[in-house]
């Protein structure tokens, strides 16, 4: 796959207009609300509070979206900024009618829903556990990252006292490769995408997003799905957990919890919370 023109690049930054939306929000839609605004240092922030303060207001599958994010967070509180205009950053609020011990896969459920939007674009987009999403491209490998490359960062937050979750979906949609921060990073324009048009991007997104987590509150089997789109599962790993703990081996499969099956010198462990590193692909 070729990457994209200036000419398209500088295209696919015209201002998300609102009106372009009205036929996937209200009744029956993707969408129970829509709110874009020009620029917000973080979506997740941003409706956090919003959530907190006015939760009536703030139904399942309202959406948060932001032109311009200037002060993005990812996991860990890790900084995540783009040029204006040339990503779709967008925060969506879901409050599944399933226990919250099952809110643990809420970043694989939205990952899932991502890949599938990226997939219509024409890219090979898989899951990298936890929230992460990422193309194969390029002819060289990365430390860490073999030749997958990152396009897309995932944030969930759960809204304190609610049955409510933030799920923060960050794409890289126009960048060049001299606007991307790291060697492993790569937005739609570096991969070729067929389209690099927001409009349709952030549609296609939020049809997938209703339809997953749909079907995440039906029953239907997440696990397997999940598992198919996720390059993890069969990589040589080593995870950086939370507790400063590393699990080195190869990752089998995930766990009913959602997390990530490690079969290491030790045995089987499980790891519900980390930073995959690739060892060998």
């Amino acid at each position: 796959m070729s990457e994209a023109t200036p000419a398209a690049i500088a295209a696919s930054r015209a201002p998300l207009q609102r009106a372009d939306f009205d036929d996937v929000v209200g009744d029956g839609r993707p969408l129970s609300r829509l709110d874009i605004v020009a620029t917000s240092p973080s979506t997740n922030t941003a409706l956090l509070g919003l959530v907190s303060n006015r939760p009536d207001d703030w139904a399942h599958l309202s959406a948060y979206v932001a032109d311009h994010q200037t002060a993005g967070r990812g996991r860990a509180g890790r900084a995540w900024a783009t040029p204006a205009r040339a990503a779709l950053t967008g925060s969506y609020v879901l409050r599944p009618s399933l226990p919250r011990e099952d809110y643990g896969w809420a970043p694989l459920v939205v990952g899932l829903a991502t890949v599938r939007a990226l997939r219509r674009q024409g890219v090979g987009a898989f899951l990298k556990w936890p929230n992460d999403v990422v193309v194969e491209h390029g002819a060289r490998d990365i430390a860490e990252w073999g030749r997958w490359r990152k396009c897309v960062g995932i944030l969930c937050e759960v809204v304190t006292g609610q049955d409510a979750i933030v799920a923060g979906i960050g794409i890289n949609v126009s960048q060049s490769a001299a606007e991307l921060p790291v060697p492993h990073a790569a937005s739609l324009a570096t991969l070729g995408a067929s389209s690099l048009d927001r409009v349709e991007l952030l549609r296609s997104l939020v049809a997938e997003l209703r339809d997953a987590v749909a079907a995440w509150e039906r029953g239907d089997d997440i696990p397997a799905m999940v598992t198919a789109a996720c390059a993890t599962i069969g990589w040589d790993i080593v995870v950086d957990t939370p507790s400063g703990e590393l699990v080195t081996g190869k990752a089998t499969g995930l766990s009913p919890a959602g997390g990530l099956m490690v079969d290491t010198t030790r045995g089987l462990q499980e790891v519900l919370a980390g930073d995959v590193r690739v060892r060998r692909a």
